[in-house]
């Protein structure tokens, strides 16, 4: 039997993969028709699916932080914007996808991003009512040469 937790965390991978697999095909429609059905990619990049897990009533406070600030601060620091997703049975869950040119310019953007006084200015004020995020799930990933994404 499972605790609610592990529920938890399960349904939320299983949210996310049915994402990304939506992202992929609504993206690319006419994908496997431009390429007779079968891709082959040089895409290198390392893509990063982060799941947030805010506190109760949190989620429009994270938004906001995401929309108003953190997205522009990613793309300043080499961080590339995918997609962000909020999944319908998860009530307070954040999902997002971004991509790095490898896992070592991740780690160098990651830290960058961390000690960028504007992102701690931003951060401080927006858990000035208290902290906002209640766990972060991270998985780093690569792009299969069969996959629809273009």
């Amino acid at each position: 039997m499972f605790t609610k937790k592990t529920t938890a965390k399960i349904l939320r991978q299983v949210s996310i993969l049915a994402g990304s697999a939506l992202l992929a095909f609504s993206s690319s429609s006419s994908f496997a028709d431009d390429h007779g059905g079968h891709a082959q990619h040089s895409d290198k990049r390392v893509y990063e699916l982060r799941t947030y897990t805010t506190f109760p009533g949190k989620l429009d406070a994270l938004e906001t932080r995401f929309r108003d600030h953190t997205m522009a601060l990613f793309a300043k620091h080499g961080i590339e914007n995918i997609s962000y997703w909020k999944p319908l049975e998860l009530p307070n869950t954040l999902v997002y996808l971004v991509a790095h040119p490898s896992l070592a310019e991740a780690a160098v953007a990651w830290k960058a991003f961390g000690t960028d006084p504007a992102w701690q200015t931003v951060y401080a004020a927006s858990i000035s009512e208290g902290r906002l995020i209640e766990n972060i799930d991270k998985v780093f990933m690569t792009k299969t040469d069969y996959s629809p994404l273009p």
